[in-house]
């Protein structure tokens, strides 16, 4: 047998309102497709606004403000805090000696157990210090038989140019397609959502190996670590971007194909070519000109084709001209270059000798008017430089995603309440902060457009629209008896509707009401549960009001998986997820409830069904006056859902209902109770049991 509130799931609803025009409306659809479209564009210009070069006009605003923006970068990249520099535990393999050159094959350990396999190549023959160069690999897949060898052999080419003129040149395995095999789509095609709500991305893995390089470079005799560079094309050209921008002991940089401007990913669609290793978690949202100016004042080439689809040369040049202006505001502009060779993404040489060029100049000295035309050529197998010929069983490269990033540790119960009242002022500021940051700030209240009201077999049904976000407007339904006087009612129940709520709603209301609808879906009615909505209203002065948020009914996005997945990653670029923004839709829904009549100072309760249960469950943390929210099926953890940008950074599942329990009546309709004892235990601890109630879902 259903509980009242599972039966009042049933019929939950939104639908957006679309303005007159003299052309047929497009369908409900493709509507939604281009109003998530333009809430890219607007979304993505307010970030270039306020998070682009654009906000700094002086040398003296930037230099003040120059070590809070990396600091902000080493934590958008899983790296604050920063994880201790335990030994590295240099092994070399084993030496290739070639004409003019060698080739030690060593590996170390950036953390215990996670190994980098890299080659270091030297000239021949003993040298004072020399000019080094670190150079970060693409996605180049090299395996033979099944075993990978390691992308570091897809580009040994520039090492052996590097040592062949008097460089040392150490060119690092990747976490992906290194020798040990390791993970860089997780949101790209494997569903790892959980790595958002940790803050985790294997951009920051391959930057602190990029940093463990550095340190290992600088116990070798052979290295000036005065003189150390450092150059990659592609994936290896974003790693090139995050060294660069984190650690000054980069001499020089020539980036290659690695970065583009913010509106390129996110309005054009160039993420969907683009693993998780080229981006951070955009917590600050940045345009991504910010990162390149972290380089500055040091030598910095930007380099790139013409007609690479996935780092569109527009981006490029838009990112060299911001922060071209601010190497002229610093006195350098000399130390920046734009080298733009003719044609596709493609590792071609008369790019790989305009960074050679380069170098050559800020790293040896040479004359500005020299040239450097020498191709860099592919002489080796890639066997010949095969690191481990079995690999170690400590390994922890496998995953590493899942222990990278310092997480909140598991929450203890309070010990009084001043302890409580210090836990939940910092958790609630570090939720604002790092998971909801993206939100409006200071939105003034919904304004209401009454749709209509009809009536049928005595329930009255009313639908008001409200912009909650620009472009994104709602349809709020409010439901109660025909025979009741608005000024009467005494509770108002919110629904946040699902998918499958909203279809359940539209069959049990949108045959009677039809005329509040504008679905493209008629489902066959349901009569049955419109007469058990209809029942619990004549015994009740309660009104059931219903809102779907974005992405979600009439504002559901149609597309493949492929392209749904892509849709959900371009959130993350702007510092927020879908799940983030539908909180706040549930948030703008209640305000807008309150100036509908007697809804201003009636009873306000939430009810929700899984991972929309979570987003009411933190919407009711950010609006007063919640007197009870029901949740059933709720996740117990955002590891399964609602991924939250660096949620569990600051709590889980059990800790927010915890906070909403002072407040709060929290029902939970579960089968495992002993998942939510964190819940239990901190209301009885802190003496409000009563607002704590959890219901069987199998009982009769």
């Amino acid at each position: 047998m259903r509980t009242p509130l599972l039966l009042t799931l049933l019929w939950l609803a939104a639908c957006t309102a679309h303005a007159a025009s003299p052309y047929p409306a497009p369908s409900p659809e493709t509507q939604a497709n281009r109003t998530l479209q333009k809430y890219w564009e607007g979304r993505t210009e307010q970030v270039h606004a306020e998070g682009s070069l654009a906000t700094v006009v002086s040398a003296p605003q930037w230099n003040a403000g120059k070590n809070e923006t990396r600091r902000q970068l080493f934590e958008m990249l899983g790296l604050a805090p920063l994880p201790a520099k335990t030994p590295l535990q240099p092994v070399v393999t084993g030496v290739l000696q070639e004409e003019g050159y060698r080739v030690e094959k060593l590996h170390f350990q950036s953390l215990p157990g996670l190994y980098v396999t890299a080659n270091l190549y030297l000239p021949e023959g003993p040298q004072k210090p020399l000019p080094t160069i670190l150079y970060v690999c693409g996605h180049a897949v090299m395996k033979k038989d099944g075993v990978s060898l390691g992308n570091k052999t897809g580009y040994h080419q520039h090492g052996v140019w590097f040592a062949r003129h008097g460089y040392a040149c150490l060119i690092l395995d990747t976490l992906q397609l290194g020798e040990i095999e390791g993970q860089h789509h997780g949101t790209h095609n494997l569903g790892r959502w959980w790595w958002v709500a940790t803050g985790y991305t294997p951009a920051g893995v391959e930057a602190w190996n990029c940093i463990r390089a550095l340190d290992y470079l600088e116990t070798r005799p052979e290295v000036d670590a005065a003189r150390i560079g450092v150059t990659g094309r592609s994936g290896g050209g974003a790693y090139a971007w995050w060294i660069a921008a984190l650690d000054e002991r980069i001499a020089a940089a020539a980036p290659t194909a690695g970065i583009t401007s913010l509106r390129n990913h996110v309005v054009d669609g160039c993420i969907e070519g683009h693993c998780d290793c080229m981006f951070m978690l955009n917590s600050y949202r940045w345009d991504f000109d910010r990162v390149a100016a972290l380089v500055a004042p040091r030598p910095l080439l930007i380099c790139n084709t013409d007609k690479d689809s996935i780092f569109p040369v527009e981006g490029v040049f838009e990112i060299y001209t911001s922060v071209r202006r601010l190497y002229a505001l610093l006195g350098k502009e000399g130390n920046i270059g734009l080298h733009i060779a003719e044609g596709p993404h493609k590792d071609l040489q008369p790019l790989n000798t305009g960074a050679f060029h380069w170098f050559e100049r800020h790293l040896k000295g040479a004359d500005p008017m020299a040239t450097t035309d020498e191709a860099a050529k592919k002489t080796l197998q890639p066997e010949q430089l095969r690191v481990f010929s079995a690999l170690p069983t400590d390994e922890r490269n496998t995953r590493i995603d899942t222990e990278f990033v310092t997480l909140a540790p598991p929450a203890a119960l309070p010990d009084s309440a001043a302890h409580w009242a210090a836990q939940r002022v910092a958790a609630l500021a570090a939720l604002k902060k790092n998971s909801f940051g993206a939100w409006p700030a200071d939105a003034p209240a919904p304004s209401l457009t009454k749709v209509g009201t009809q009536e049928s077999d005595g329930v009255s049904l009313s639908a008001y629209d409200f912009v909650s976000q620009e472009p994104f407007q709602l349809r709020l339904y409010v439901a109660h008896s025909a025979a009741l006087p608005p000024d009467q009612l005494e509770l108002t129940v919110l629904h946040a509707l699902d998918q499958s709520g909203w279809d359940s709603f539209l069959a049990a209301y949108q045959s009677r009401f039809s005329k509040l609808f504008e679905s493209a879906t008629t489902p066959p009615p349901d009569e049955k549960g419109f007469s058990a909505e209809a029942k619990m209203f004549s015994a009740n002065k309660w009104a059931m009001a219903y809102i779907a948020p974005r992405g979600v009914g009439p504002l559901a996005w149609t597309g493949s998986d492929k392209v749904q997945t892509h849709r959900l990653r371009r959130f993350n670029l702007l510092g927020e997820t879908l799940q983030s923004g539908q909180v706040y839709d549930i948030r703008r829904a209640v305000q807008a409830l309150r100036t509908v009549g007697k809804n201003a100072t009636a009873k306000t309760w939430l009810a929700a069904e899984g991972e929309m249960g979570i987003n009411a469950l933190y919407a009711s943390l950010f609006e007063d006056r919640i007197e009870r929210i029901d949740l059933s099926k709720p996740p117990v953890s955002h590891r399964d859902a609602a991924p939250y940008p660096n949620v569990l950074r600051v709590l889980d599942i059990p800790q927010a209902a915890a906070l909403a329990s002072e407040h709060t009546k929290v029902v939970l309709y579960t089968d495992a109770p002993e998942k939510w004892s964190h819940l239990t235990g901190t209301a009885q601890k802190l003496g409000w049991p009563k607002n704590v109630q959890l219901r069987s879902l199998s009982a009769p």
